[in-house]
């Protein structure tokens, strides 16, 4: 009777095991070379990589492109298993062939709310049926744009109504987990250089919309219990990217939140696939055995 009664209360502690965060939150700055942020005004993101965990040393996938960057970023896996080595808005080329985070959670948690708000439309191709509840592109985007329209020429949105459309999303649904991207840095740095005076501009406009989306976390009264990300697809040198080298494959990955250690400089090396990975093991979500991503769990406690 005893080691029944011990059984029956060792067991649902087994099986319900609560997850490491409640909500997890990945935001993407387009273009992020640490280099430039270092000389940047960005108080938000200076002030999250203080009070949490961060290695200015992180590593992309080549190709450093944005692309192939983000599907690493938010699938686990690198170019030789994700197969996304364009850089468009090609809706013949269909979604990603693998599995995404959203789609993981989903397969977990049938209910989880999901959402992508993000400044580029190619992030279309990450977004697999029955997966997101929403995905915004500077408005909710349903059906898919059409190649040749004007809403795809124009295919770039600024950080600052990104964020504005996923502070009040995240205020209203508290979701469990969502991505954001930013892309004003890049596209300064494409016309004006990387490290340009255009560009610090740009960061410091970035960094104003990253303290919305943080702000919304706390406005929602979730952020004792969310776990927010700050990373980077790629840096640059010149006005371009795309290269194996430091300027273009270096990026800055943060950690703020529940169970992340306060005031770390991470040592461990870290590759954008493991984004995806420290979100699913956040969420006590299980990780694909072809993943390539692991988590960083020297961030947290």
């Amino acid at each position: 009777m005893l080691k029944t009664l011990a059984l029956a209360v060792l067991v649902p502690s087994l099986v319900f095991a609560a997850p490491r965060a409640e909500h997890v939150f990945i935001v993407s700055i387009d273009g992020a070379k640490p280099a430039v942020v270092a000389e940047s005004e960005m108080p938000t993101l200076k002030k999250i990589a203080a009070e949490g965990a961060v290695t200015w040393q992180a590593s992309t996938i080549f190709p450093s492109i944005t692309l192939p960057s983000h599907t690493s970023m938010l699938t686990g896996v690198g170019p030789d298993k994700h197969k996304v080595l364009w850089n468009g808005w090609t809706p013949i080329k269909g979604p990603v062939k693998v599995p995404t985070v959203f789609s993981l959670l989903r397969a977990a948690e049938p209910k989880a709310v999901t959402g992508m708000f993000v400044g580029k439309v190619k992030f279309r191709h990450l977004w697999l049926e029955n997966t997101l509840d929403v995905f915004d592109f500077g408005g909710p985007q349903t059906p898919a744009p059409v190649a040749g329209t004007p809403e795809i020429e124009k295919d770039k949105k600024p950080s600052q109504m990104v964020a504005k459309n996923a502070a009040a999303w995240i205020k209203a649904n508290k979701p469990r987990l969502a991505f954001v991207h930013f892309a004003d840095p890049d596209t300064a740095g494409h016309k004006s250089g990387w490290g340009s005076p255009e560009q610090k501009e740009a960061f410091k406009v970035t960094d104003q919309a990253l303290w919305q989306v943080w702000q919304a976390i706390k406005e929602a009264g979730i952020a004792d219990s969310s776990v927010l990300i700050v990373s980077a697809d790629h840096g640059g040198h010149d006005k371009t990217h795309g290269l194996n080298i430091p300027e273009d494959m270096t990026i800055p990955w943060v950690a703020w939140g529940k169970g992340v250690k306060k005031n770390t400089t991470i040592t461990a090396p870290v590759t954008t696939y493991d984004t995806a990975a420290t979100a699913l093991w956040l969420l006590d979500v299980s990780l694909p055995a072809e993943f390539d991503g692991k988590p960083v769990t020297s961030a947290f406690e």
